[in-house]
C-alpha cells in the first residue's frame, strides 16, 4: 500500500495542475504582502482609532497574523478551485488514458488502487493548505512582524501572540478538514468519468449552488441551510471565537466526516462497478 501511495503521488507532482495550485499560492502571497506592507497604514490608522483608549495593543497592529486572517477570509471559497484541479485527476486521468486495465491486469484489487489514490488526494489536499499556511502565517509573520490578532467579528477580540499561533494551527487543521470535503467530493466525480474537467466542473458547480443557497436570506433556503457541507467550509473562523465552541467544532466536523464518508464511500462503489475496457 505504501509503494501505492508513494507512486500516486509522483502522478500527482509530475501533472501541470499541481503547479497551478502551488504557482498561484506562492505567485499571490508575495503580492498581497507587498500590498499590505506598502498600503496597510490606512487600514492600521483606522482599526487604531477605533481601538484608542480602550485597549493597549503589543507590538504592530497592522502584522502577519491580521494579514493572514484578513487573506483567510478571502480566499476560503477560492481555494477549493485549486483542491478540484487535482482531486478532479486522480481516478478520471487514468481512465482517459487506459492505464487502468494495466493495473487491474496485475494482482492489485480495485479497492487498493482506490484507497491509494483517495490518501494521495487528501495528502495533496493537505500539502496544499500547509503552504497557504507557510506563505500567508509564515511569511507574514516574518515580513510584516507579529504582535497582538485584532479580530472584529461581532464585536473586538484581541488575541496576543502565544495565543494567537495556536489559534492559527487549529484555524488551518480545520481548512484541511473543510477542503478535504471538497477533496472527497471532486474524487467521487472523478471515479464516475474518464475525463478530469467533468469532475472540476461538477464540484464548483455544486459549491456555487450551496453557497447561493447558504447565504440567500431566504426562509426555505435557511431550512435546507444545517444539511449542506458548503455551510460548513468557513470552519476555521470559530477558532478565533472567544471562548471557542468546542460543542460547535465537534458537531460541524462529524458532519463533514459524514460527507467525506458518503462521497468517498459512493466513489469506491461506483469504481468498483465499473466495466472497465478502455
Amino acid at each position: 500500500m505504501k509503494a501505492l501511495i508513494i507512486n500516486e503521488l509522483r502522478k500527482i507532482a509530475t501533472r501541470w495542475r499541481t503547479a497551478i495550485g502551488f504557482g498561484a499560492i506562492g505567485l499571490l502571497m508575495p503580492l498581497v504582502l507587498w500590498g499590505f506592507h506598502k498600503g496597510g497604514t490606512g487600514i492600521e490608522r483606522s482599526m487604531s482609532r477605533a481601538l484608542e483608549g480602550q485597549f493597549i495593543i503589543v507590538g504592530t497592529l497592522f502584522n502577519g497574523f491580521l494579514e493572514t486572517y484578513l487573506v483567510m477570509n478571502l480566499l476560503w471559497v477560492h481555494i477549493p478551485f485549486l483542491v478540484t484541479l487535482v482531486a478532479g485527476d486522480v481516478v478520471a486521468a487514468e481512465g482517459a488514458t487506459g492505464t487502468f486495465r494495466i493495473y487491474l491486469i496485475r494482482s492489485i484489487s480495485r479497492m487498493k488502487i482506490m484507497t491509494a489514490k483517495f490518501l494521495a488526494t487528501w495528502i495533496y489536499t493537505a500539502a496544499l493548505i500547509l503552504f497557504f499556511a507557510f506563505m500567508s502565517l509564515g511569511l507574514g509573520s516574518l515580513f510584516l512582524g507579529t504582535g497582538d490578532l485584532i479580530v472584529l467579528d461581532s464585536g473586538i477580540l484581541i488575541l496576543p501572540p502565544e495565543v494567537a499561533w495556536i489559534r492559527f494551527a487549529l484555524a488551518f487543521l480545520l481548512a484541511i478538514i473543510s477542503m478535504g470535503v471538497v477533496a472527497t467530493l471532486t474524487f467521487m466525480f472523478s471515479s464516475m468519468v474518464n475525463n478530469g474537467i467533468g469532475p472540476i466542473i461538477g464540484t464548483m458547480a455544486v459549491l456555487l449552488i450551496g453557497l447561493a443557497i447558504s447565504n440567500l436570506p431566504l426562509d426555505w433556503f435557511q431550512t435546507i441551510k444545517p444539511w449542506l457541507f458548503s455551510s460548513y467550509l468557513d470552519l476555521w473562523r470559530y477558532a478565533f471565537y472567544d471562548p471557542i465552541p468546542w460543542d460547535t467544532i465537534g458537531k460541524y466536523v462529524g458532519i463533514l466526516i459524514l460527507y467525506i464518508t458518503g462521497f468517498g464511500g459512493l466513489g469506491f462503489w461506483v469504481f468498483n462497478r465499473r466495466d472497465i475496457t478502455t
